[in-house]
């Protein structure tokens, strides 16, 4: 016997499907007029129903955003007809941007800068904004900058099942991202403690200038001590 779902359930459903693309909490709170914890508790059963079911389509949720999408184990006979041809649509720069976050995810785009040796903001940007990557925490490192991920919608028009499926890395790119992880490694270490800032931060400078400078006037302070030391050797001397 099939359980009938509440009407909650069957508003935030239907809502779902009449919009077509991915739907906050609030936006469903104020299409359906149901209290957002009831929307909660709705997109819950939803999600438990089709899993129980066996359906074809799956309730996801990503970024607080929720829709429905295929369910996995139907990719391969998806992909063939619906799995969107990607590399005609991104560019060779956004394409190696996107390959760097796939295998070396969750990346920082300093990170991605030093491997590819330019400036990608504009890139990690687009890629954010046609939903191939996200934004999944920030980093423990100076700055806590954000670190980015690949999205379930990049393993759709790929045509992966999950990120172990990505062909393996050539000898000359594994050596690359095997440089930049022993290269961040001495610069955590080089870092002071005291220096280390803490907490959510609005805007960050990605362009690591400053990172020099501090470096430099520890350096100078280091210098300094011997020759306070020496001053202090000549005064013994002349008593």
């Amino acid at each position: 016997m099939t359980t009938m779902l509440s009407e909650e359930a069957r508003l935030c459903e239907t809502v779902l499907f009449i919009e077509n693309q991915p739907l906050s909490i609030d936006r469903i709170t104020e299409l359906t007029g149901v209290r957002p914890d009831r929307v909660e508790d709705a997109l819950q059963e939803l999600q438990e129903d089709y899993r129980e079911r066996g359906s074809g389509l799956m309730l996801t949720e990503d970024e607080d955003l929720y829709s429905f999408s295929p369910s996995p184990d139907l990719y391969p006979q998806l992909k063939q007809n619906y799995g969107r041809k990607v590399d005609k649509r991104l560019s060779r720069a956004a394409l190696e941007t996107l390959a760097i976050v796939a295998y070396k995810q969750p990346v920082t785009r300093k990170e991605i800068k030093e491997i590819r040796g330019v400036d990608s903001d504009s890139i990690v940007k687009l890629l954010r904004e046609k939903e191939y990557i996200k934004v999944v925490g920030r980093s423990s490192i100076q700055g806590h900058p954000c670190l980015y991920s690949t999205t379930r919608k990049f393993l759709f028009e790929f045509k992966l099942t999950s990120i172990a499926d990505l062909p393996r890395l050539s000898e000359v790119d594994r050596k690359r991202f095997e440089k930049e992880d022993e290269e961040d490694e001495e610069e955590e270490e080089a870092l002071p403690v005291s220096e280390t800032e803490t907490g959510e931060v609005e805007s960050i400078d990605l362009s690591g200038d400053d990172i020099p400078e501090r470096r430099s006037g520890r350096k100078k302070r280091t210098e300094e001590e011997p020759k306070e030391t020496e001053n202090g050797g000549n005064e013994e001397k002349s008593e």
